[in-house]
């Protein structure tokens, strides 16, 4: 017999393989001798009653085997043949090479910034001196944006490849084998570098070629073709090239449309991180249970509609710490990361309000399909003045923000740079501004004690995803001008976090195999 079950265990007990089998048979009606396993299939926090409980569900194993959850995963060197240019080293890339080398193609990735230890250099100066590089910071580099932000694994795209897979993959190069079964799975951005190494070096033990600090600036085409892209200092010729090349890389898409390739604008969403005390987020999501030590890090997600404008939280990092994710001089972007345990005195997340071209003004007119890229970009360069033209992050108190009051003082906060108080509305722009106020009294309401003087407002978060996409062909995957052209990932607008994308370059690489046949 295999049966699956739900289970509602006590919090210090969900580790407990004794508890949960003699909680299984009592479920069963059957005696604890009679059943030879319970696997957890899913774990999750249900704080919904008084005293949170861990919901299990369970499969209990009664005269059968017991069935593997991690899939099995080989990958074997690749012979000279087919070859594949990848251009970024995010999850996308990463694993549309994996999947190459499945198929025996050969991955050649080229990633502008630095590996992911040397990456680590340029951003202590990001945050201590406000100096901005370019090709390495917490967007660029190997293993991309996610490397540095938590690393979080949810992801609701679970029908667009197999998101068990790329989570075993995932544990056989050094990750928790917790992640195949928390409800919300993350690594942090603490061990995450480690098992990015790990996926390189599985790389480059196939015959896989990847190239650091090789920002392409040029692109190889002959008649409706591509053959390959240029970096400064050389060619890279290839049956196929995969643009795997994350959100933030605008000088793609500025490629791009040198080349007269057709791009498109998409809605995206912007806003400001908000930051309370982990302590606050824990008294309000586990009420009297808050400080168990048996307990992680308090959560949450919130979502409203407010007019034809979705207001929802992004990125949520319990325990965890603001970032300056600017890729510019002159501009600032933020981002939450947090460790493995989610164990700091804070928790962010981002608070975002959906736009399109309505909201762009003038720029829709100008800018064409650049016209959200450039509503980004100004929004990025008015936060960086406001910060006094530093990394310091412009904020203000949350109550103070509905009531439009600037912040006389701030609380003490995570984020390195510093703060400065200011009014953020004139960062924001009245439409986002008054989408955010509604928002935020709606989750007040759903979250009492959210709405208080502790939580501020910190600005910008404006890299939810991309305000440009990179068309693709449905059946093909392929660029509908650009023969052997092949899109993926956030960059190219088709994902949204590390497993999306993950599994969005696997099924490139699956189309880029069906092309070179």
């Amino acid at each position: 017999m295999i049966k699956d079950i739900i289970l509602r265990i006590r919090p210090d007990k969900r580790h407990s393989p004794d508890h949960i089998k003699e909680a299984a048979a009592l479920a069963l009606k059957m005696d604890t001798e009679a059943v030879d396993a319970v696997q957890v299939i899913r774990r999750s926090v249900d704080a919904r009653g008084r005293s949170p409980v861990f919901q299990i569900q369970a499969r209990v194993y009664s005269g059968e085997p017991l069935k593997d959850l991690l899939l099995p995963v080989t990958y074997e060197p690749v012979k000279p043949g087919k070859t594949a240019v990848i251009v970024g080293s995010g999850p996308a890339g990463l694993f549309a090479a994996l999947r190459l080398i499945e198929k025996g193609i050969l991955p050649i990735l080229l990633e502008r910034g630095k590996d992911v230890r040397e990456r680590r250099f340029d951003l202590k100066p990001l945050q201590t001196e406000g100096k901005v590089n370019p090709d390495s910071n917490y967007c660029f580099g190997e293993g991309g944006a996610g490397t540095y932000s938590d690393g979080k694994l949810y992801t609701r795209s679970t029908k667009r490849g197999d998101v068990k897979k790329i989570l075993s993959i995932l544990v056989h190069h050094g990750a928790i084998p917790d992640i195949l079964v928390n409800a919300h799975p993350h690594i942090g951005s603490n061990k995450l570098p480690g098992i990015v190494q790990a996926l390189r070096e599985t790389i480059l033990n196939c015959n896989g070629r990847i190239h650091f600090n090789s920002r392409v600036t040029g692109l190889i085409l002959k008649e409706g073709r591509i053959l390959g892209v240029r970096t400064k200092d050389q060619e890279f010729r290839a049956d196929a090239v995969i643009l795997a090349t994350g959100h933030s890389a605008r000088d793609v898409y500025e490629l791009l449309d040198g080349h007269q390739i057709l791009l498109e604008a998409k809605p995206y969403a912007v806003g400001v991180r908000v930051e309370h005390p982990q302590e606050l987020i824990d008294g309000i999501q586990y009420g009297k249970s808050k400080g168990s030590p048996f307990l992680p890090a308090a959560a949450y997600s919130l979502a409203c509609q407010v007019g034809k404008a979705g207001v929802y939280s992004f990125c949520m990092c319990p325990g965890g710490m603001l970032v300056p994710a600017s890729t510019a001089p002159g501009e600032l972007v933020l981002n939450g990361m947090s460790n493995s345990l989610r164990n700091l005195a804070y928790a962010n997340a981002g608070m975002v309000v959906t736009i399109d071209s309505k909201q762009y003004g003038g720029l829709a007119d100008k800018f064409k399909q650049f016209a959200g890229l450039e509503f980004q970009k100004q929004m990025e360069q008015r936060a960086f003045l406001a910060g006094g033209k530093t990394q310091a992050a412009p904020a203000q108190v949350l109550t103070d923000f509905l009531e439009d009051r600037v912040s006389r003082s701030l609380p003490a906060g995570s984020y390195i740079p510093g703060m400065v108080s200011y009014p953020l509305k004139e960062i924001l722009g009245p439409y986002i501004t008054d989408a955010l106020k509604q928002g935020f009294r709606i989750f007040g309401e759903k979250m009492k004690g959210y709405v208080s003087h502790e939580a501020k407002l910190l600005a910008v978060e404006s890299r939810t995803s991309s305000p440009v996409r990179i068309p693709r062909m449905p059946d093909t995957r392929m660029h509908p001008q650009i023969r052997g052209l092949f899109p993926a990932g956030e960059g190219a607008g088709y994902a949204g976090g590390i497993v999306s994308s993950a599994m969005d370059g696997e099924v490139t690489a699956d189309a880029v195999c069906v092309y070179l046949q």
